[in-house]
This record gives C-alpha cells, structure tokens and sequence, in this order.
C-alpha cells in the first residue's frame, strides 16, 4: 500500500514538475543536524537563517524537529499549527507560515516520517500547488532532530548541503562522528561547524581528530570540511534566555562574526550553484525530493 501510495505521489510530482516555469528561482536547500541534542543545533540555524536574510536573500527556515520544536522560542514566535495540518487539509500553506523579518519565514513542520503519512492525494496536490508561494526563496534552512533516525535521513538526502553540529566535548564528538559516518552511506560531502569552542585553534584540533578517524574507518572518498566555529559565549545563552538572536543582540560579539564569516562561505556556494537544478524551488521542490526517499 505504502509503495503503492509513494508510486502515485511520485508520479504527482513528476506532472507538477513539468509545469514549472524556467524562470523559477532555484533554492538551496541546507540541512543542519547534530549527534546528540544540546550542542546548540537551533541556536545556529535561527542565527544562520536571519543572517543570510540580511543580505538581502529570501530565507525560509523549516523546523523538521516539531517534537522538540524550539526555533518559535528562538524567534519569540508562537505555533499554531504546522505542515501536518496542511496535509491533513486543516491549514492552508499560508495559515502556517510566520514571517521573521522582511526576508525571512518560518515554515512549522513536522518529523519526517510523519509528514509522509498521509493518503489523500487531492490534498497533497493542493499542498504542492499553495506550496508555490514559497518559490522564490534562495536557502531554505532545514532543522532537523538530532540523531541518525530514518526520517533525519530522509531530510539529509534531500538536501544541497549537511552541516553537523557538534561541540568540543567527548559524548557529543562520538556522537557526531556517528552520525557522519551515516550520512556517509547516503552522500560524499558533509561539512561541520565546531560549537562552543575557546577559538579557532580549538575548532581546527577536534575537527582534524575526527576528519582523521572518519578519513580511516569510513571511505577516502569522503570530503569532510570544517565551515567554520562559534565561539563560546555567555551572550549566547544569554540571547537564548531573552528568546532573542544572539547574532541580533550581540552584534559585536565574536559569535555574531563567526556566523557572519559561515554566511560569507555558504554566499560563494550559492554563487557556484553547485548541485541545485532549477525544478526545485521552495517547499514544493524540498517535497518533491523527500518523495523521492520515500
């Protein structure tokens, strides 16, 4: 019944797809996961995703952890409903998205093995069709759970980029590397941001510790980058606690310029455009790749 369903889906896509017009913006779709919880995964996407808006790029930002959903206490926001609801023709697209700033929305949403359960293709496609509002973002930012569960994977194959979270402590840099050593299985390319370091000769140290077990025990042909650190810094939780960004509230800080120098590097990807094809725009194109997975 279920490969039945994800038959009928695919073929959905594959109609929509073709209607798209040429002129679609591509967006690139950024999934930011970690190993374990705690090491500060929404605090970095929250801020990420406002500081590439304020370069003047469309921005969405897609909470796929709703379990443990913390990007509206991030963004002093509150959530009514999420794409769940949408699915089960509850909401519209539009009743669940939450404008940030000028650039920037929030998309509420929901695990992914959850997402993908629905049977009502009439609704789907309404889904996909109302989804379009969404086409002209540039980076759609993807939250995703921690760990390596199935659904978590669903979301890393999907995306252009994974970026792994970790801090420098022991439990968190096994974990992380367990989680790379899985995405591993599904792409060659995995880049990390070390949390709550003292400075970059810490970052650079226990990024090279696990690039070298991974380059031993995983696959040579896997391009592990560091892109960069965040600095430790009781502004930080600070910001967390006022339900503020710390990128915001702490402008000077040296977080706030170590996100700014993470934006810099994900600004010369998208120059390159590498890996996006122009079908695959906003919500709709992060769906018609997840039902790919399915």
């Amino acid at each position: 019944m279920i490969g039945h369903q994800a038959q009928k889906l695919e073929e959905l896509v594959a109609s929509s797809s073709s209607a798209v017009k040429a002129t679609s913006k591509k967006t690139r779709f950024i999934a930011i996961t970690s190993g374990k919880g705690g090491v500060g995964k929404s605090t970095i996407s929250s801020n990420l995703a406002y500081a590439l808006s304020q370069k003047g790029l469309n921005v969405g930002i897609f909470d796929a952890d709703i379990g443990l959903a913390n990007l509206d206490v991030m963004f002093n926001v509150k959530i009514k409903k999420n794409i769940l609801h949408v699915l089960k023709g509850e909401a519209t697209v539009s009743d669940i998205l939450i404008p940030i700033t000028r650039n920037l929305i929030l998309i509420p949403g929901e695990s992914g093995d959850e997402i993908l359960k629905y049977s009502d293709l009439a609704l789907f496609e309404r889904f996909m069709e109302e989804a379009k509002i969404l086409d002209k973002l540039d980076v759609m930012i993807i939250d995703t759970g921690a760990g390596i569960g199935e659904h978590i994977q669903m979301f890393l194959n999907a995306a252009d980029d994974v970026i792994v979270v970790t801090v420098p402590d022991p439990a968190a840099i096994t974990d992380a590397y367990a989680t790379i050593k899985t995405i591993a299985t599904l792409r060659d390319d995995v880049s990390m941001i070390m949390n709550q370091v003292k400075n970059e000769k810490e970052a650079v140290g226990v990024f090279e510790k696990i690039k070298k077990v991974a380059g031993s025990n995983i696959k040579t042909n896997l391009n592990l980058q560091l892109i960069g650190k965040i600095n430790a810094d009781i502004k930080v939780s600070s910001s967390v606690k006022q339900r503020a960004l710390f990128c915001v509230q702490y402008p000077a800080s040296q977080p706030a310029r170590d996100i700014e120098a993470i934006v810099m590097k994900i600004l010369k990807k998208l120059e390159r455009n590498v890996l996006v094809s122009s079908n695959e725009s906003g919500l709709s194109g992060l769906f018609k790749r997840l039902i790919q997975h399915f």
